[in-house]
Parts: structure tokens; C-alpha cells; sequence
């Protein structure tokens, strides 16, 4: 008789605890065999973006899969009024946008942890008990086992993407049940007024203190890293999780592939 394997991974806390750098891919491309290709990369983890991307549940539940099946740390970037859903098909995190505040990240901790008995060790929240999903293997996984795990295994990253969230980042790290604090230079660029020009210097100045003021804090700090050149720049203000995109690696691919070299042939 095989063993089946349980269907929420949950490797991400000690990934993000443990002090090395981590590459992840955000994938807004709804497809499973993306997912198993970023796997087979050598990334060690994939962010499925449901804030840009175009999957459903039923597509994200997919994706979930082939990340499990192939060894991936899979984490869903989802707007609020998903959480519940996103959970519940067995995201081992989430990664929510536009986190300003430590009241607002304490109300995220609250939906992504489920009540725990009195006197039990760990944060008790408000989350929606069911055994039935996919998360607790349909019941098969089920249970206080079900409760216990979620609560221990599933990760909590929330974005600063704002003047406003880069100036409490200290106190949004702090937050118990935040387990790290990623800074999305694209929306910070434009809340600032540059547009999507990241890489001026009062968009930088944010950005590193944004990553000083989470590493302070005992959390793991995190950022877009487009280029080994801002991986560097940031890893040397404390960032630990980079993430880069799919589209655009796969987009640069084909333009190199359709384009290389022609200014030199002669047909």
C-alpha cells in the first residue's frame, strides 16, 4: 500500500529563517507546466501571482499541484478577499500587497491562523475551520494535526509598496505571525511619483531602509532583484528573498531567439 503525500508543503518557515539567500519567481502565467519548469530551473521557490495574473482557483489549484509534485515551495500572492479560498486549496503562504500599517498586517496574522484551544502554545486566530479541502488532503489530513500544521507551516509575507509602508516597515516586521516583509520597488517608484523608475536614488534610499528596518527586526527581508547587480545592492542592505518574473525572463528568451544576429545576416 503507498503512501500518499500530504498536499501543503510546508517547508517555507525554515526557508525564510534560515539566513541564505533564496531565489523565487513571481509566475502570472496560468500554467501548471511554468510552474514545473521554474521547479526543474533550480528556483527555490515560485510566487503564482493572483494580484497580476489571469489563473482562477481551479487553475492556482493546479499550479499548487505541480509545484508540490516537483519539489517547489510554493507561496500565492493574493489580494484580501481571497485568503480564505487561496488557503484552503493548499498554498504553503501567502503574499498579500499593500501593507501600510502593524494594525493591518496584526488583522492579516488573524486570517491566516486558525483558533487554537485555550492555553495552547502558538498565535490563535479567525481563520475558517474545514477538513474537507484540499489543504487537509480532503479529510485525510484533517483535523487538529490539520490545525496545528497550518498554523506552524503556512507563511505570512506582506509588501510595502508605499511611502506610508516603507515608514512603518520597523513595526510591520514586528508584527508576531508576519514571517517576512517584501518591498515591491514598482508600485513604490510610482507611489512616489517616479513613475516606474525604481532605480532613482530617493526610491533606493526607501528601498534600504525598508530592507535595514525589517533585517533589525529579526525578519526576513525581501525585493523584486531584476539583476545580479540589484541582488547584490540589496543583499548588502540585508534582503534574503529576491524575486525576479517569468514573463519578462521568458519574454527577453524569445526576443533573443526571433532577433539575434539578424543585424549581421545577409539574406
Amino acid at each position: 500500500m503507498t503512501t500518499a503525500q500530504m498536499p501543503l508543503d510546508t517547508s517555507l518557515p525554515d526557508m525564510l529563517r534560515s539566513g541564505r539567500r533564496l531565489r523565487g519567481i513571481f509566475n502570472g502565467i496560468s500554467s501548471p507546466a511554468v510552474v514545473e519548469m521554474c521547479a526543474f530551473a533550480g528556483f527555490d521557490l515560485v510566487i503564482i501571482d493572483n494580484e497580476h495574473g489571469s489563473a482562477g482557483f481551479e487553475s492556482t489549484e493546479h499550479m499548487l499541484r505541480a509545484a508540490r509534485a516537483s519539489g517547489l515551495p510554493a507561496l500565492v500572492r493574493c489580494l484580501e478577499h481571497d485568503i480564505s479560498r487561496t488557503l484552503d486549496i493548499g498554498a504553503g503562504g501567502l503574499q498579500i500587497p499593500m501593507v501600510n500599517t502593524s494594525a493591518h498586517a496584526a488583522a492579516l496574522v488573524q486570517r491566516v491562523k486558525y483558533p487554537l484551544p485555550p492555553g495552547a502554545a502558538g498565535i490563535s486566530g479567525q481563520r475558517g475551520s474545514a477538513f474537507s479541502t484540499r489543504a487537509a488532503g480532503y479529510g485525510a489530513f484533517g483535523g487538529p494535526a490539520h490545525t496545528w500544521r497550518s498554523n506552524e507551516g503556512v507563511v505570512l509575507v506582506v509588501m510595502l509598496e508605499t511611502p506610508e509602508g516603507v515608514a512603518n516597515a520597523a513595526a510591520i516586521a514586528a508584527v508576531p505571525g508576519v514571517d517576512a516583509v517584501f518591498v515591491g520597488p514598482n508600485d513604490l517608484a510610482h507611489s512616489m511619483g517616479y513613475e516606474n523608475r525604481f532605480h532613482e536614488p530617493a526610491v533606493q534610499a526607501a528601498i534600504e531602509h525598508a530592507l535595514r528596518a525589517v533585517a533589525a527586526a529579526g525578519k526576513c527581508p525581501g525585493v523584486l532583484a531584476l539583476t545580479l547587480e540589484d541582488e547584490d545592492r540589496y543583499a548588502g542592505w540585508g534582503a534574503r528573498y529576491f524575486a525576479t518574473v517569468t514573463t519578462g525572463l521568458i519574454s527577453k528568451a524569445l526576443k533573443e531567439a526571433a532577433q539575434g544576429g539578424r543585424a549581421e545576416m545577409n539574406y
